[in-house]
């Protein structure tokens, strides 16, 4: 059973994100996207915990998936991101994780472990002050089948192999319980084929998830993970990820991500990997050490040619369709617009993966605009100018059409 899966979200009481999320919000928009299977986001904190039960509804019993009774297509499991704060040989590390568990009872005691090293309440996405190691072995005591995955794993100051308080490797984080790590989060500023370029990787499942911070469809799902179920469980997506058992991931352009080259933002200076070592990796403005991205130290800790990387699962880049639509006429991404066309396309193709994917661009023109048209048939065919992100600032991605007009966002 194919599921088009995203896992990793947030909900209303995480920082930055939208006070507009709730249950239904989240079931819709992952409806009109495409998403078969969604991750709660933010179980550990006790106000979503509680809508989380009062709106949803298991699937079946012991299945560990859950629904919203007015839109079943989409299932749920119980997903959030913690922040561990941990020392190590005399170096403090902040890493996040997503945690996936396998029912609502196994949440409330999983929190109850938490909330001993951290306030919950605070946030929901909570700063806990537990090495993740020993989280994962006390954590493994609660639930035998808990998933823990690395998130966003190359991000500079929050990812397992980050440049500012990541490691080396996975290996070197969890020692003798790596095994029990059955996937990497690949982060909206590396993909697939980047990350093929560092062996150490190979033993983990590479998947990709939005990080979104809203239940709207342009952030929605704007990374996913299609997932190959023998069993449509909890015990199905564990399986799925221990045996790697993925039919394709969609995933950002790497260089639109945040982190992806060099640089200072409040300077105003970006540099790739190879422009970063020839001035020291030292800020020419302000004199201080660059922010080193993804892209850098994924070639430092890379071990295989780029070009000659072993091609694995299969990868589609995209760019979300409302912000295709809003840049091809000058808009902004959820403007009225932007969601006549948007809305008008999903009713007439079912979703906006199939739109983004699998519909002939002949079939589009019926209903389409033409310019919005070419503007898909140039993400597909990866026809696209980008200037990359660096340091917190989102790269650009730049569409020239035949008549000398172009769309920067």
């Amino acid at each position: 059973m194919q599921l088009f899966s995203d896992l990793h979200i947030h909900s209303k009481y995480s920082r930055a994100c939208s006070k507009e999320i709730s249950i239904r919000t989240l079931a819709q928009g992952a409806k009109w996207k495409g998403i078969n299977l969604l991750g709660t986001g933010d179980f550990t904190h006790p106000f979503w915990l509680k809508e989380i039960e009062e709106n949803l509804i298991e699937f079946k019993q012991g299945s560990g998936l859950y629904i919203f009774s007015e839109i079943p297509e989409v299932f749920f499991v119980l997903s959030s991101e913690i922040n561990f704060i941990f020392q190590r040989e005399q170096k403090t590390k902040r890493i996040h994780f997503v945690v996936l568990t396998e029912n609502i009872e196994k949440a409330k005691e999983i929190n109850k472990f938490l909330s001993f090293y951290g306030n919950l309440e605070a946030d929901g996405r909570p700063t806990i002050t537990l090495d993740p190691k020993n989280f994962l072995k006390n954590a493994l005591e609660i639930d035998p089948e808990i998933i823990l995955i690395p998130a966003h794993i190359w991000t500079p100051w929050f990812g397992i192999l980050g440049s500012f308080s990541g490691f080396d490797s996975i290996d070197e984080c969890f020692e003798e319980l790596t095994n029990e790590i059955l996937a990497v989060e690949t982060g909206l500023s590396s993909d697939p084929l980047m990350n093929w370029q560092v062996e150490s990787l190979d033993k983990f499942a590479i998947v990709s998830f939005s990080d979104s911070h809203s239940s709207l469809p342009h952030r929605l799902g704007r990374e996913a993970t299609v997932l190959n179920l023998q069993e449509l469980s909890f015990k199905g997506i564990r399986d799925a990820l221990k045996n790697k058992k993925i039919d394709f991931t969609i995933e950002f352009f790497p260089e639109e991500g945040k982190y992806h080259y060099d640089g200072h933002r409040n300077c105003g200076v970006s540099f790739s990997p190879e422009e970063s070592e020839k001035i020291n990796n030292i800020c020419p403005v302000c004199q201080k050490p660059l922010t080193i991205g993804v892209l850098h130290r994924v070639k430092k800790l890379g071990n295989r040619d780029p070009n000659k990387a072993p091609k694995k699962i299969p990868f589609f880049r995209l760019v979300p369709l409302s912000e295709i639509i809003a840049k091809t006429f000058g808009t902004s991404e959820w403007s009225n617009k932007v969601k006549d066309i948007y809305f008008s396309l999903v009713e007439s193709f079912g979703t906006e993966y199939s739109i983004l994917l699998d519909v002939p661009l002949k079939e589009l023109q019926k209903v389409a605009p033409q310019k919005l048209v070419l503007a898909i048939e140039k993400v597909r065919k990866n026809d696209l100018k980008i200037i990359p992100g660096y340091d917190g600032e989102y790269g650009k991605i730049e569409f020239r059409f035949d008549d000398g007009q172009k769309s920067l966002f």
